[in-house]
């Protein structure tokens, strides 16, 4: 049987329930002091449309695109698919329980793994000498 989710004590269940004062004490003091000054207009909107999405009355999107990468995920967020902004493209981030309290931009990197031609011919200006067979 898989182990049920736990955040510091609370189940999602639980976190869910939660006025967002009480959510907002159990998180890290960073994204603490984040969400106590407020949500910027982006946020808001965002969060907005979250909560269409989950009454359904959006039917026609399937998933939300954002480039509101320092949003925080909330309980309330968990199960819905997001398209991130990581300056190139919109990367689907599924969410999940674990990524409560964590920002949206964490799980859309903007960094790509380095990848490099093959040696040969034109690899280099060197190779440009070499004589073909």
């Amino acid at each position: 049987m898989p182990k049920e989710f736990m955040y510091r004590g609370y189940t999602l269940d639980q976190l869910k329930q939660l006025p967002m004062d009480e959510f907002i004490k159990l998180l890290p003091s960073r994204q603490r002091r984040s969400l106590l000054r407020g949500l910027t207009p982006q946020q808001k909107i965002l969060l907005e449309k979250l909560r269409k999405k989950r009454k359904g009355e959006e039917e026609g999107k399937n998933v939300l695109k954002t480039h509101c990468r320092d949003m925080i995920i909330l309980p309330e967020m968990v199960g819905l698919t997001i398209l991130v902004y990581n300056g190139k493209e919109f990367l689907p981030v599924k969410i999940r329980p674990e990524m409560v309290g964590h920002y949206l931009g964490e799980f859309s990197s903007p960094i790509k793994k380095v990848v490099h031609g093959t040696p040969g011919i034109g690899a280099s200006r060197s190779s440009m000498y070499v004589p073909l067979k």
